[in-house]
């Protein structure tokens, strides 16, 4: 198996697992989605992929309806990705992926987590090159064969075809992600799930203690509601 197996199976279970997180992160993405391409998910093909992943988080439908609802308001502000760069202790290179409303705010609380736990907020490319931005796609397996899907879709971009309790992984590069959707559409195979990630080239193994103070940036900025997703190059 790839690197992208790995990340996923040490990733399981660790991000996303508390369901009102979970649905935060979905109602921003819905919005800058509407605020992008419009509320009509059949012409809006962003908009699709995050009903899909509030779906697949158990989201209720009146929620995914309220959220497109409210993002259509022209009075709904709208929120900026920004991305930051940085060192956690112990030369841990971090990736933190957020979606703001008030960006001076942002930066403040992220700075002062770096700053609070021994780590360093870098300059724009500083770290971002370790990681390699991919996308990934979980469809139902149901009367599919992996080994054909991956024949098939390698010609969309796809780079590792895998299985797992829940359907069947695409990765892909982030490029390719307008290209596997299409197809997988076009096709009528279901898509549970759709995303992006950073996958880290190299990963730093770290002695229990050394762990352990990473893990406390990470987890100062995970419980932060402008953060969407946080990437290290720490060996889990």
């Amino acid at each position: 198996m790839g690197r992208a197996f790995e990340f996923r199976k040490a990733r399981k279970m660790k991000r996303w697992s508390a369901m009102s997180k979970a649905f935060t992160r979905i109602g921003k993405d819905i919005v800058m989605a509407v605020k992008e391409g419009g509320a009509d998910p059949d012409s809006n093909s962003r908009l699709r992929a995050v009903i899909q992943n509030g779906k697949a988080v158990n989201m209720p439908k009146e929620n995914i309806e309220r959220a497109i609802k409210r993002a259509s308001d022209k009075s709904q502000g709208d929120y900026k990705e920004v991305l930051f760069e940085g060192y956690a202790p112990h030369g841990i290179a971090v990736l933190v992926e957020t979606a703001t409303d008030n960006n001076t705010r942002t930066v403040a609380n992220v700075r002062s987590y770096f700053n609070k736990c021994n780590g360093s907020l870098g300059t724009s490319g500083s770290v971002a090159f370790m990681f390699d931005h991919t996308c990934n796609f979980r469809i139902n397996s149901e009367g599919l064969d992996v080994e054909e899907i991956e024949l098939e879709f390698i010609d969309f971009g796809a780079e590792e075809v895998f299985t797992d309790d829940d359907g069947i992984l695409i990765y892909a590069p982030f490029e390719s992600f307008g290209a596997i959707q299409s197809a997988l559409e076009t096709r009528e195979i279901e898509i549970l799930s759709s995303g992006f990630e950073r996958i880290p080239q190299v990963t730093k193994p770290l002695n229990e203690e050394q762990v352990a103070d990473v893990e406390k940036l990470l987890e100062k900025l995970e419980e932060d509601d402008d953060v969407q997703n946080v990437y290290h190059t720490m060996q889990e």
